[in-house]
């Protein structure tokens, strides 16, 4: 029994590792991908997508934004979804 709540009690610690990166896709693949993630948006249904070999999944009730930045070498257009982890 000790041994199971060892094992429980460690998976409920393990967190995921933090990420930062930046996948590019074709066009194609970006409207595909922007396509499925509107429509889940619009039915207020959990999004997945594949990045960088991680399966993420977001809740229906994220927070979407679009950031434009501006500097002296170019500009940049970000659409972001925002959540928060439930613990």
């Amino acid at each position: 029994m000790s041994d199971v709540k060892n094992s429980l009690n460690f998976k409920m610690k393990k967190r995921k590792s933090e990420r930062d990166i930046e996948k590019k896709y074709s066009k194609k693949e970006f409207i595909k991908k922007l396509r499925r993630l509107a429509d889940s948006l619009e039915k207020e249904e959990r999004f997945s997508i594949q990045i960088a070999g991680e399966r993420i999944y977001v809740p229906s009730e994220a927070f979407v934004n679009v950031e434009h930045e501006r500097s002296a070498k170019g500009e940049e257009i970000e659409f972001q979804i925002k959540w928060e982890n439930k613990n």
